[in-house]
């Protein structure tokens, strides 16, 4: 599960967040300025992460960096998803 914790939450707990990754394989968020900006995990969760992704996970990148969609904030994609859910029941 991914938490998210600021950076003064990281920087003051850093000991107790590395225990938490490590033994109970909680990952955690940490956000600067409330934008994320680094994850902290156990080194076995990375090394599960490190497979090269499927083909249609890099089809899907690629489209997205042509579009701009790569550069879209969290809010931004939210946007997104929000402008998406009400075209899909206006079709309805």
């Amino acid at each position: 599960m991914t938490r998210k914790v600021t950076a003064v939450v990281a920087r003051t707990q850093f000991g107790q967040l590395v225990n938490r990754a490590v033994e109970h394989h909680d990952r955690f968020l940490v956000e600067r300025h409330g934008e994320p900006s680094v994850l902290i995990l156990s080194v076995d969760d990375f090394i599960t992460m490190v497979e090269t992704p499927p083909d249609w996970l890099k089809k899907s990148w690629a489209s997205a960096k042509r579009h701009g969609l790569d550069k879209l904030t969290p809010a931004g994609i939210d946007a997104e998803v929000n402008a998406a859910r009400r075209a899909r029941r206006k079709s309805t």
